[in-house]
């Protein structure tokens, strides 16, 4: 058994698949002593989580022995090989392909070395070091300069570190197909509101004026866009549903059209249902 290799049953399951998949893809090789098509595959994953040194662990299970375990991933002919990642199954084949195909299927789930690094700036991230993780996005997008991913993620910390800019030259480097991904508008979104929210003015300055002549729209707008770009984005939506209630039709619908921006821009959750619906109650 090699040093990537192991026996798995039921009593290790746990901490070998679920647990290590969280490190590590896991891939589990259902057989039995009976298959030959077993013994034709079992060596070449064997060979294969050698040469990867780690970078996938082989889980070996004999079906015969560990009914339960077949039962819980849906085999049903065996060899049965599945990819675990993070606690998932993310991809599968059944029966003896040749290493080339094997190859192929590792490909799919293995990360690549940028990959690794993405998750790594993304630890960084959460710790708290937005420095250290744009240093490492920018080490992955050396290693691989059409992954496109690692420049959405390195505009993300940009736009936190206020760096706008900087931002918006990656996003403006992405492909056409790229730029029309969710998370990549909501980004173009985020951007859009950074933008608007500089020199607006003081908020409370801008509340006074809003009092003092409530049908301001231009104020109420400036208003509306230096909220969101705080970040303050019920308040900031609140304000322009005011704006469609006063005026819908003001330069072009602008206040409507703004919220649909925000919508993009936050990506759903409660809060974006909840205004939704106030936004259709308005328009209505």
């Amino acid at each position: 058994m090699g040093q990537y290799s192991f026996d798995v049953g039921s009593d290790n399951f746990q901490q070998v698949v679920i647990d290590g998949s969280r490190q590590a893809p896991v891939v589990v090789d259902f057989w039995a002593e009976w298959c030959g098509p077993c013994r034709a595959l079992k060596p070449i994953l064997e060979k294969l989580a050698d040469e990867f040194q780690g970078r996938f662990i082989l889980a070996k299970v004999n079906a015969d022995q560990n009914q339960d375990l077949a039962a819980r991933f849906g085999v049903r002919g065996i060899p049965s090989v599945k990819a675990v990642v993070d606690g998932q199954v993310v991809d599968e084949f059944s029966g003896a392909i040749p290493e080339a195909a094997v190859r192929e299927f590792l490909a799919r789930v293995i990360p690549s070395p940028a990959e690794e690094l993405r998750r790594k700036a993304a630890d960084l991230r959460d710790a708290g070091d937005t420095a250290a993780a744009l240093q490492v996005l920018a080490e992955a997008s050396r290693l691989d300069m059409a992954n496109e991913a690692v420049r959405l993620d390195a505009a993300e910390l940009l736009l936190d570190l206020d760096q706008a800019e900087e931002a918006r030259r990656l996003l403006d480097s992405l492909s056409p197909a790229g730029k029309q991904e969710e998370r990549a508008q909501r980004l173009l979104a985020r951007l859009t509101f950074a933008a608007s929210g500089q020199g607006e003015g003081d908020e409370q300055a801008l509340r006074d004026r809003v009092a003092a002549a409530p049908d301001d729209m231009e104020t109420r707008q400036k208003l509306a866009n230096l909220l969101i770009a705080a970040g303050r984005h019920a308040e900031g939506m609140d304000a322009l549903l005011e704006m469609i209630r006063r005026d819908r039709a003001w330069n072009e619908e602008a206040a409507r059209k703004t919220l649909l921006a925000v919508f993009n821009l936050l990506g759903g959750g409660p809060l974006v249902s909840e205004y939704r619906r106030k936004l259709a109650s308005a328009l209505n």
